[in-house]
C-alpha cells in the first residue's frame, strides 16, 4: 500500500499535527518518589500534555524545562473541567508574556 507520508485518525485530523504547549503546572507524584509531574496545555486549556521527570533528571543544563513544547497532537488529552481549562489559559497567557518557548523556567 503506498502513502503520501500523510494519514489521518477517525476525526479527520492529520495524525502528524503538532500544538504548541505551555507549562502550566508542575507537581510532585503522590505515588512516586522523586518523580515530577509536568503539564502543559494549549493556549486555550482544552487540551493537556504531561511528562513526568525523575527528580534526579533536573540537575545540569541537558534536562532544563522548557516554556513550551510541540508535541504531537495525538499525545495530548481532552481537559474536560471548565475550571481547570480557565486557569491553564490563565496561566499560559502569564507564562507566554513573560518567556520565550524555548526559555528554561
Amino acid at each position: 500500500m503506498e502513502t503520501d507520508g500523510s494519514a489521518t485518525d477517525e476525526d479527520g485530523r492529520d495524525e502528524s499535527e503538532t500544538v504548541r504547549v505551555w507549562l502550566v503546572e508542575r507537581t510532585y507524584s503522590d505515588d512516586e518518589q522523586n518523580l515530577i509531574i509536568l503539564t502543559y496545555a494549549t493556549p486555550d486549556g482544552t487540551r493537556e500534555f504531561r511528562k513526568e521527570r525523575a527528580l534526579t533528571s533536573f540537575t545540569g543544563d541537558h534536562r532544563e524545562t522548557r516554556a513550551a513544547l510541540s508535541v504531537s497532537l495525538d499525545d495530548t488529552a481532552t481537559v474536560d473541567d471548565a475550571e481547570t481549562r480557565e486557569r491553564y489559559a490563565a496561566e499560559v497567557d502569564r507564562l507566554s508574556a513573560t518567556h520565550d518557548p524555548t526559555d528554561a523556567v
